[in-house]
């Protein structure tokens, strides 16, 4: 694993991390001494991330959903809450 002093992580700091993102990960030292070391993030693929929607179909929502309840709200809080 390549290592690389701050000043040169600054330096090139792109080429770094393209290299990181290809499976090539590196450490970034102070004086010699190992700080961070930089790896490729584990992404999910595009066909793997969780989409909003996923339950469709699978629940349904009663037509009068927000009044459920209002009997026992209005006991409780009173008629002018």
């Amino acid at each position: 694993m390549q290592t690389v002093n701050i000043h040169e992580a600054k330096t090139h700091l792109s080429r770094l991390i393209d290299q990181a993102a290809k499976g090539e990960p590196f450490v970034i030292a102070k004086a010699g001494k190992p700080l961070v070391k930089v790896v490729a993030l584990g992404a999910p693929e595009p066909g793997q991330m969780k989409r909003l929607g996923f339950m469709a179909g699978q629940i349904v929502v009663p037509d009068d959903f927000d009044q459920m309840g209002s009997a026992e709200i209005e006991q409780l809080f009173g008629e002018d809450a």
